[in-house]
């Protein structure tokens, strides 16, 4: 099968595509052929060697955790109900680094996939489930955001904001997000109320304007943005952050580490299929082309989400 991979750390340069062996299909793994993947920030992170001391990583690596596909093979022990020709997306994270999504087969198992939204395209479909359930996960579990609440969110243009955006209100949230001038519209048409500009000095003194502090806060920025967010809630226990473990913990909230989740997928299917969460695809790459889309990823601020075709 055609893979992308690398067996070196370094730059995007490192990255080539060609035949690699097809993977096994362990018993409780479903073997999907991988229609898209995508590309997230932390892909080049893993490809500059930076999470060597959080994974056991073994080169060579095949890059990618999204995939979006069709069924090839269901495991003997797989007690889903996925059958082959299905078509699914997924968050491929294992307990080890080496065999990711940007391949032609993807084995995964069971508790990564579920049954893709069908109104979505495959590469929109592969741009959601890592991004999608950092947010869901963050909004829900962390967060504890219920209907009627004021939600915070931090780099509100972003990838894994974007999706937080949407979620908080669809779970009846309102919406404050921070982001640049250029971006507010954008952050507006997603479901936000009121939209802040993140260099116009500390939002805590932005909010003495839009309300004062919110009951919730979701940071994705970390820094300045995390270190002012005590001032931004009224409980610092309900300050989530994806960035800082040990200055989020420190005053009293939450670190967030998406992880696959099933029934997760399920629910932000859901909110595909009722018209409440979209994506936006910036821009979409072949396999062949997956070193230039590690280079814009790395670059930052895409725009939107990064696709890549297999």
């Amino acid at each position: 099968m055609r893979a992308a991979s690398y067996d070196q750390y370094g730059g995007p340069e490192v990255l080539g595509v060609g035949e690699v062996p097809d993977p096994p299909v362990g018993p409780d793994t479903v073997l999907i052929r991988a229609r898209a993947t995508s590309v997230n920030p932390v892909d080049w992170k893993v490809r500059q060697g930076y999470l060597q001391g959080a994974f056991p990583h073994h080169l060579p690596i095949i890059p990618g955790w999204d995939v979006a596909g069709v069924v090839e093979q269901v495991g003997p022990a797989v007690r889903t109900a996925l059958t082959e020709g299905d078509e699914v997306w997924g968050y491929v994270r294992r307990d080890d680094i080496a065999h990711g999504t940007a391949a032609e087969l993807v084995p995964a198992p069971e508790r990564t996939v579920s049954r893709k939204p069908t109104g979505m395209s495959f590469e929109e479909a592969a741009s959601v489930p890592l991004a999608g359930l950092t947010a869901w996960q963050a909004l829900t579990e962390a967060m504890r955001v219920s209907e009627g609440e004021r939600v915070l969110v931090h780099a509100a243009s972003g990838g894994v904001g974007q999706f937080a955006v949407q979620i908080a209100a669809a779970l009846g949230a309102e919406v404050v997000g921070t982001a640049s001038p250029a971006n507010a519209d954008l952050v507006r048409s997603l479901g936000a109320t009121t939209v802040i500009d993140h260099g116009a000095g500390p939002v805590s003194e932005q909010l003495a304007e839009h309300g004062g502090p919110v009951d919730a806060v979701l940071d994705l920025i970390g820094g300045d943005a995390l270190s002012d967010a005590p001032a931004q809630v009224r409980d610092p226990s309900r300050v989530a952050s994806v960035i800082d473990p040990a200055t989020v913990i420190g005053m009293g909230g939450r670190y967030v580490f998406v992880r696959p989740d099933r029934d997760h997928l399920d629910a932000l299917a859901a909110l595909v299929d009722d018209g409440k969460l979209r994506v936006n695809v910036a821009q979409t790459f072949e396999l062949a082309d997956i070193a230039e889309a590690h280079r814009l990823s790395e670059e930052g601020h895409p725009g939107g989400k990064i696709a890549v075709r297999i």
